[in-house]
């Protein structure tokens, strides 16, 4: 089940700029995901792990990359058995991973236990990923304890530990060409299934239908799946009414009606590429007028952040881009008061807005979701300064935020969420509106890869009279 989408002399890039920053006589571990019980007889659909993948291409589980930082790398991986590849699918095996890996060398994950301690040997240093795989510290620990029993004969044991997530962050944080095609092609694909879900939504409320939020889901998943994803890339959120006020609210059996908007954040994952989005919509295809009111405020902030994204700025641009619009906005619709909290930058420094958005605007995207990648520029990240939070009164340390640069990509989805309290007006209760993009950032903007569905309202009601 390789995707074989990426020419493989990629990962082979990929695998000597890692090895050249690894340090003289450094040895590189790299596990996939383990296989996940579900239940009885039964497994999660495995998924390989992101880092694993990035250098390997490879999505068989129970697999191991070894890397030294001469750029020799060797495979661990399930070894051909027929009677095993009957029930659970053909296995790549040890045998034809090097020709179809560009890997050194390949044994069977059979013999981890004698092939580790013989590769660790006199090697001066052990990257590994830090803190994502459970008990992979402990078997290092008895791997090296093997290594030392063999000290009399003059071997020497790695003196030290390195957490190898550091550069592979980096690394990932550019995404390059190929990686921008999957993604824009992920994120296409998603697109469809918006639409879909939107109009399927509109035409079952036109023709008497009851509908449920897992309809929408349903549309969402036939959308991914017509067109290759290999899956959902995050459980989908599709909440109607007052659910949209829930930031990670699952689609469940909710009826929807005529008057709700719907929240829907759902994206596919093509080739091990994540793609993410949100759209508010109206269930029968017409804003209500308070409706339309707070959509074009969350709309319009979302226009600032977007206008504010490009190489050169920082990451928190964005999102203090959105603040501006949003801080303005709560006053101008009567959400907050004006003779209590003042105008819009006393909204903004006294986090007046938190009720209402209660999230940042952005998050790095990739092969994961949420994907790696330090939000601090590295250049920078001695320059600490303390700050004050006005809600909490607790003081944070802050570092200057990341330097965003060609190749990043981010999401851009700011959004309100209006509980009943007291002071607020009850036009705009249990109204929740969230609009995602998802932005790969260029030398003097930003390219939207996630337009394919309409987010003005204008567009969404037009869209939604079509179709289904």
């Amino acid at each position: 089940m390789t995707h074989h989408t990426a020419p493989f002399s990629q990962y082979a890039q990929r695998r000597a700029r890692l090895a050249a920053q690894l340090g003289a006589g450094a040895i590189a571990l790299i596990p996939t995901a383990p296989e996940q019980p579900r239940n009885r007889d039964s497994d999660f659909l495995f998924r390989h792990d992101s880092y694993f993948y990035y250098l390997t291409g490879f999505t068989e589980p129970n697999a191991w990359l070894l890397l030294t930082a001469e750029g020799h790398s060797t495979l661990l991986c399930q070894p051909k058995d027929l009677e095993r590849e009957i029930w659970d699918g053909i296995r790549l095996g040890p045998e034809a991973a090097p020709q179809a890996l560009g890997v050194d060398a390949a044994f069977s994950v059979a013999e981890i236990n004698q092939r580790l301690p013989q590769l660790l040997e006199n090697r001066s240093s052990i990257w590994y990923p830090f803190a994502i795989h459970t008990g992979l510290e402990e078997r290092i620990a008895t791997w090296l304890g093997t290594v030392r029993g063999r000290a009399r004969m003059g071997a020497l044991c790695p003196g030290q530990q390195n957490d190898l997530c550091g550069p592979l962050d980096e690394m990932r944080l550019i995404k390059d060409a190929h990686e921008q095609a999957t993604m824009r092609r992920a994120a296409q694909i998603s697109a469809g299934g918006h639409v879909r879900a939107m109009q399927r939504c509109a035409h079952m409320l036109r023709t008497g239908q009851e509908v449920r939020e897992y309809h929408l889901d349903a549309e969402l998943l036939h959308e991914f799946r017509s067109h290759g994803s290999q899956y959902s890339a995050y459980n989908a959120i599709v909440a109607a009414g007052a659910n949209a006020c829930v930031l990670h609210y699952r689609a469940d059996t909710a009826p929807i009606h005529a008057g709700d908007l719907v929240l829907i954040d759902a994206g596919c994952e093509l080739d091990g590429y994540a793609s993410d989005i949100t759209r508010t919509f109206p269930a029968n295809g017409r804003f209500t007028g308070p409706q339309r009111a707070l959509y074009e405020l969350v709309l319009a902030s979302q226009e600032a952040a977007i206008a504010a994204t490009r190489a050169g700025v920082r990451f928190s641009a964005p999102h203090e881009a959105t603040l501006a619009v949003l801080a303005q906005g709560l006053l101008d619709v009567g959400l907050l008061d004006k003779t209590k909290v003042g105008n819009a930058q006393d909204v903004i420094e006294q986090r007046a807005y938190q009720p209402f958005y209660m999230h940042r605007t952005s998050h790095w995207l990739g092969m994961d979701v949420h994907d790696c990648g330090s939000y601090v520029e590295p250049s920078e990240a001695d320059q600490v300064s303390q700050r004050n939070d006005p809600l909490t009164g607790q003081t944070h340390t802050e570092r200057p935020s990341r330097i965003l640069r060609p190749g990043m990509v981010i999401t851009i989805e700011p959004g309100l969420y209006v509980r009943p309290a007291p002071g607020v007006p009850e036009a705009f209760h249990h109204i929740g509106i969230r609009i995602e993009d998802d932005a790969i950032v260029t030398e003097n903007g930003c390219e939207l890869t996630t337009r394919g569905v309409p987010v003005h309202p204008d567009e969404i009601e037009a869209l939604m009279r079509g179709g289904a």
